[in-house]
C-alpha cells in the first residue's frame, strides 16, 4: 500500500471538498431559516456580521500568505494585489469555508449577545482557530467553537442573556438562561427543576430557552438525514457520540433515582439529549472532515470521548453545558488517535476493548460521584 501525503479534510470516495462543504451549507439551512423567523434582527445582524468578518479575514490571509517576494522591486498596490491573488489562490473553496463557520457561530451564540461579542467572538474564532494554523485544511480546532466559547468566557452574563420572542416565553420560575443552569446549588440540580418546566415536546419543538439554533432539534435532524444520505458526514462519529451520551446520562438519571424517586431515568436521559447543543454539536460540529480522525475505529473512539467529555463538565464541573470544551478536547485528541503507529481501519480487539473502557470507566466514575459524591442534592 502507498501512503500518500495529502492535506485535510481527507476524503475516502469519489467527491470534491467543494460538493462537502455545499451540502454542510445546505444541511445547516432549515435551522438558520428557522432562527431567523424567531428572532430576525438578531439573527440577521449576527449572521451578516460573522459572514463580513470571517470572510474578509480569510481574504486578508491569502493575500499576506501569498505576497510577493521582497527582492528590491518596487511594486504598486495594483500589482501587488495581482500578483497575491493569482492562480485563483482565493476562490470558492475558501468563501464556503468561511460560510460555515460564520453560520455555525451565529447558530451557537444566543439572541441576547452583545454586538461586540459577536464581533470579538468572530474574529478570534476564524483568526486563532484556523488562520493561525494555515488556513483551509490545516486547523486542528472547530474555529466556530473556539470563537463561541471565547466570547462566553470573555462576556460571561452578558453573553446568555435571554430574550423572550413570539415563540417562547420563559417561565418565571426558571432561573436561568438555559435548561441547563439556574440558581441551584448544581448544575444537575438546576437540572432536573427545570425538568419540571418543559415538556419533551417544547424540547424538540424549540420552545425553551437556548441560542439561536441549537434548541431546534427538528431543523438539526432533517440536516443530519441530509448529511448521512449525501455522505457528507460521518455516521459512525454521530452515533457514537450520541449513543455514549445517552448511556452515560441514563447512568446519572438512575443515580439521581436512586436519591428521588420522583425523577423518571427515562425521562431524565432524554430531556438530557434533546437540552442543549448536544445534538447540534454531534451533527455538525464534530463531524467536521478537519478536526476529526481519518479512520472508522479512530472515528468511533473520537465520538466517544466527546461524549465522555460532556457529561462530565455538564453534570459534574462548573459550567452548565460542555459541548464545546468537549469538542476541543477531542479535536485535540484526533492527532492521537490518527498516529500511525496504532491507527488504521480495523476493528482489532485492543481497540474494542479499549472502546469499552472508555465508556464502562466513566460510567462509573459518574454513578459513585452522583449516588455517593453528593453532585446532586435533592
Amino acid at each position: 500500500m502507498t501512503i500518500v501525503k495529502e492535506n485535510s479534510p481527507h476524503l475516502r470516495r469519489k467527491a470534491d471538498v467543494t460538493r462537502m462543504m455545499s451540502d454542510v451549507l445546505i444541511a445547516l439551512a432549515p435551522t438558520l431559516i428557522f432562527s431567523f423567523v424567531v428572532y430576525p434582527i438578531n439573527t440577521l445582524i449576527f449572521y451578516a456580521i460573522s459572514l463580513a468578518i470571517m470572510i474578509l479575514s480569510e481574504f486578508i490571509y491569502v493575500g499576506l500568505r501569498n505576497m510577493p517576494p521582497k527582492d528590491g522591486t518596487k511594486r504598486t498596490f495594483k500589482e501587488w494585489f495581482q500578483y497575491a491573488y493569482k492562480d485563483h489562490h482565493f476562490n470558492r473553496n475558501n468563501v464556503l469555508s468561511a460560510s460555515i463557520t460564520a453560520t455555525i457561530f451565529t447558530l451557537v451564540m444566543p439572541a441576547g449577545a452583545p454586538i461586540y461579542a459577536v464581533i470579538i467572538g468572530a474574529l478570534v474564532g476564524i483568526v486563532f482557530g484556523k488562520l493561525v494554523f494555515g488556513g483551509l485544511g490545516s486547523n486542528i480546532f472547530n474555529p466556530a467553537v473556539v470563537g463561541m466559547l471565547f466570547a462566553k468566557l470573555c462576556f460571561g452574563s452578558q453573553y446568555v442573556k435571554y430574550v423572550d420572542t413570539w415563540f417562547y416565553t420563559a417561565p418565571d420560575a426558571v432561573a436561568g438562561p438555559s435548561m441547563l443552569s439556574g440558581g441551584l446549588s448544581s448544575t444537575l440540580d438546576n437540572f432536573v427543576n427545570n425538568m419540571n418546566y418543559y415538556s419533551l415536546g417544547d424540547l424538540f419543538l424549540g420552545r425553551i430557552p437556548g441560542t439561536l439554533g441549537e434548541v431546534y432539534k427538528i431543523t438539526i435532524l432533517v440536516g443530519m438525514v441530509y448529511l448521512l444520505i449525501r455522505r457528507s458526514a460521518d455516521y459512525r462519529i454521530i452515533l457514537s457520540y450520541l449513543g455514549t451520551f445517552t448511556l452515560l446520562s441514563l447512568i446519572v438519571g438512575l443515580s439521581v433515582f436512586g436519591k428521588n424517586n420522583d425523577v423518571n431515568p427515562w425521562m431524565f436521559t432524554l430531556y438530557s439529549l434533546f437540552s442543549g447543543g448536544v445534538l447540534f454539536g454531534a451533527v455538525f460540529m464534530l463531524t467536521d472532515p478537519v478536526t476529526s480522525p481519518i479512520n472508522p475505529p479512530s472515528r468511533v473512539m473520537f465520538g466517544i470521548i466527546a461524549a465522555v467529555s460532556t457529561v462530565f463538565i455538564r453534570y459534574l464541573a462548573a459550567l452548565p453545558e460542555g459541548v464545546g470544551f468537549s469538542i476541543l478536547i477531542a479535536n485535540m485528541i484526533a492527532c492521537v488517535l490518527d498516529h500511525y503507529e496504532w491507527s488504521s481501519s480495523i476493528y482489532t480487539k485492543k481497540k474494542i476493548i479499549g472502546m469499552v473502557c472508555l465508556v464502562v470507566i466513566p460510567a462509573l466514575i459518574l454513578f459513585l460521584c452522583v449516588y455517593l459524591g453528593g453532585v446532586y442534592n435533592g
